[in-house]
C-alpha cells in the first residue's frame, strides 16, 4: 500500500520543494498544511503514515501540533524541520516523540534517506 506523507510548513515554497523531492522518488500521496492547526485536523481526516513539520509556524506551532498528534496517535511518525539555532526546540520535539529533525535548507538526499528510514 501507498504511504501517505503530510507535509506541514508556513512557507509554501518550502512544501513544493519537499514535495517536488518525494514525488520524484516514488512518493506520490502527498497532503500538505500551512500551520499546526491545519496538520492536526489534516491528521485526524487522513492519518498519514508520515507527518514532516516545520517547528516555527503561526496558529499552531509544530511543537503544540505534534503533542496533540501524539494524544491522539502516539504511534504517529513525525520529523520535524528546523532552522539552524533552534536545537533547544528540536530537543523538545524529541522527548516528545519526534522520531528525527532535518535542518534546514534541506538536501534533498537527507530528506529521502530519513523518509525510508522512518518508512521503513
Amino acid at each position: 500500500m501507498e504511504k501517505k506523507i503530510l507535509l506541514v510548513d508556513d512557507a509554501a515554497f518550502m512544501r513544493m520543494m519537499i514535495k517536488d523531492t518525494l514525488t520524484k522518488n516514488g512518493y506520490t500521496q502527498i497532503l500538505e498544511a500551512a500551520d499546526g492547526e491545519e496538520a492536526v485536523s489534516q491528521f485526524k481526516a487522513e492519518s498519514p503514515d508520515l507527518i514532516i513539520m516545520d517547528i516555527t509556524m503561526p496558529n499552531k506551532t509544530g511543537i503544540e501540533a505534534l503533542k496533540e498528534i501524539k494524544q491522539l496517535n502516539p504511534q504517529a511518525k513525525v520529523v520535524m524541520c528546523s532552522a539552524m539555532g533552534q536545537e533547544t526546540m528540536v530537543v523538545e520535539a524529541i522527548k516528545l516523540g519526534a522520531l528525527d529533525f532535518i535542518v534546514k535548507p534541506f538536501k534533498p538526499d537527507r530528506i529521502l534517506q530519513t523518509v525510508s528510514k522512518v518508512l521503513g
